[in-house]
């Protein structure tokens, strides 16, 4: 099955064509507690480090188990001065757990020396404190990265790619591991590939601003995904050129053929999943289960044939629960009362279009109901949050 992503189908072609956690102990004074007492949970017979990564940093016994062989002490005082630091530096304590998690030895490191200077750096460039938290709590490796040789030239080559410090910051909060790879040799290499495949500078950076992951595998998969993709019958000059590379080059044939075959149970043919990629590659980006629950949803809760799904792919990219279940809320309540009929406002208009045309066209558009759709629809949404 997973060869029908090899063979190249007149209808991609045409369709392609014709579209241009656990918490930590702090004190009342926002210091973290590393005291140990005898009511600690943790067996007196582990190491202070072990009983530490417990008590103050919220790991489940067998992550400190694991954690103290790589990040070892025997007295709180580095570990203390770290959490502090990041206390006082506006992580929550949920931040800060995930952060040490995600790299133990970072409890040992210099706060003014190590840690402080990447947090200046990065505010430097213009990221707001509240972003500089959410990079560093998702790539803590970064501050056990040398400034000078690492994360530096880093950013400053992503810039130049880029053209934009701005943008260069977005990649960054989408993937904090830029900063890490050795870009010269991960990332370079899979922009050439692109550029000799005859896709345009413009379309390399959209790709590497919103899906910089795309571009951190070997260039023998990355190559094999665009030659996939160039197979298929895509158009190197138009953005569902990267958008489709990125979608085959995360995942595997298993995962193609699991998603292939969660489609084919609403039935959809082959051809039908074929053009759909064409038409929208995130189609196939979605988990199993998503998809499961939009097809049933829409078949099932809205009387749709599957065969309009497979037309409009980009639906299946829509937020669930923020998009599609309160929007289709206010077209039955709409539909029920006899206000509309199903010629009079496409629900998949309604479903694709901006939240400013939905509300002024849909919501407001029926005056005396408009207060009981728009309760109706914030409620829905409620929900989802």
């Amino acid at each position: 099955m997973y060869s029908l992503i090899c063979k190249s189908s007149h209808h991609i072609t045409s369709s392609i064509r014709a579209s241009p956690t656990h918490s930590l102990c702090f004190l009342q004074t926002h210091r973290f507690s590393s005291s140990l007492s005898s009511t600690d949970h943790t067996p007196n017979q582990h190491s202070f480090a072990v009983n530490y990564l417990v008590n103050s940093c919220g790991f489940p016994l067998e992550k400190a188990l694991s954690a103290s062989k790589y990040t070892n002490f025997e007295t709180p005082n580095k570990p203390d001065s770290v959490l502090e630091f990041f206390g006082n530096h506006g992580f929550t304590k949920t931040q800060v757990s995930k952060l040490i998690r995600g790299s133990p030895p970072v409890l040992l490191c210099n706060p003014e020396k190590t840690l402080l200077p990447k947090i200046d750096f990065l505010k430097s460039k213009g990221v707001s404190s509240k972003d500089v938290i959410k990079i560093l709590s998702t790539g803590p490796t970064i501050f056990r990265r040398s400034l000078e040789n690492q994360i530096i030239p880093s950013f400053d080559l992503l810039k130049k790619l880029i053209q934009s410090e701005e943008k260069t910051i977005a990649a960054i909060k989408r993937f904090p591991g830029l900063l890490l790879f050795d870009l010269d040799t991960c990332l370079l290499p899979n922009i050439e590939i692109l550029r000799e495949a005859g896709v345009p500078d413009a379309n390399i950076v959209v790709l590497l601003t919103y899906q910089p992951r795309a571009f951190m595998t070997s260039c023998d998969k990355f190559r094999e995904s665009v030659e996939k993709v160039e197979e298929m019958g895509f158009n190197p000059l138009r953005s569902k050129f990267v958008l489709a590379v990125h979608a085959l080059r995360a995942m595997s044939k298993l995962k193609w053929e699991k998603k292939v075959e969660a489609y084919k149970k609403w039935g959809w043919s082959e051809d039908e999943i074929l053009v759909a990629f064409g038409k929208h590659p995130w189609c196939m980006t979605w988990s199993e289960d998503k998809i499961a629950r939009v097809m049933d949803f829409f078949v099932n809760n809205m009387g749709w044939e599957s065969s309009l799904v497979a037309n409009r792919p980009v639906l299946m990219s829509l937020s669930f629960e923020k998009r599609i279940v309160p929007r289709c809320a206010v077209y039955q309540a709409l539909f029920s009362k006899g206000l509309i009929k199903k010629t009079d406002i496409s629900l998949v208009k309604m479903l694709e279009s901006r939240e400013c045309w939905f509300l002024e066209k849909v919501v407001n558009g029926y005056k005396e109901e408009a207060p009981k759709l728009l309760k109706l629809y914030k409620e829905k949404l409620a929900l989802a949050n």
